[in-house]
């Protein structure tokens, strides 16, 4: 259950950081990524497609997001595994092991959901180094990938930070976050694939509210209990 609470944990931590380039003249990685977070704080809501890629562990789901701080994940695989996050309490369900793992948390943290606000891309612009992976112009995704995307390496400054680095593709015309590489202290890798999106849709607040399977064993503060 280790690998998969660590994954889930990460995704929700992980989820969402989040005009083109000038034809002419420089712009640096840093601007260009201020104009990536000027935009997200422009929207309400927004749901997305997720694939999530944690060593050989494989997970997908669709993710919901509202303004200032709401979150949930409906994951496809594993099937049925939720993730909410509703400004104060971190849930996650866990229906392989029948389990509700629940952490309350500061809405005005660096951690949890806060990463998904433009408050939490300027905290990652405090701690991180931002540069260019190849330069300022589109580059495909991938190799063979017709998509092409800005590609940003976020170098952490000191050594108190959970990720080594974090890469960042963002589609060129869009100027959403497309993908999401992290690499752990522990050199444990994450890959996130944003896809479909779907943007102001008015999503409800009881969007929001998950009420976990009867059955299920409860435990709280899971992430400081041994």
């Amino acid at each position: 259950m280790s690998k998969i609470v660590k994954s889930s944990i990460l995704a929700a931590f992980c989820l969402y950081f989040c005009s083109a380039l000038s034809a002419q003249g420089i712009t640096t990685a840093s601007a260009y990524f201020k104009t990536v977070s000027d935009y997200y704080a422009t929207l309400k809501d927004y749901e997305a497609d997720v694939e999530i890629s944690a060593d050989k562990q494989q997970m997908a789901g669709r993710v919901s997001y509202k303004r200032p701080n709401l979150l949930r994940i409906d994951f496809t695989n594993p099937q049925e595994q939720v993730i909410v996050f509703n400004g104060d309490m971190l849930t996650i369900y866990l229906p392989g092991a029948s389990a509700v793992l629940q952490q309350a948390v500061q809405s005005d943290s660096a951690g949890g959901a806060s990463l998904a606000t433009p408050q939490g891309l300027a905290l990652m612009s405090r701690y991180y180094v931002i540069a260019y992976e190849i330069g300022q112009e589109p580059v495909p995704l991938e190799n063979g990938s017709d998509e092409m995307v800005i590609k940003l390496i976020l170098t952490r400054r000191n050594t108190s930070e959970s990720f080594r680095y974090i890469k960042l593709a963002i589609n060129a015309e869009t100027k959403l976050i497309r993908r999401v590489e992290a690499s752990t202290t522990k050199a444990e890798t994450f890959v996130f694939d944003f896809l479909d999106y779907s943007l102001n849709q008015d999503i409800s607040d009881q969007r929001f509210i998950y009420d976990a399977p009867s059955s299920a064993n409860n435990f709280n503060n899971f992430l400081f209990t041994e």
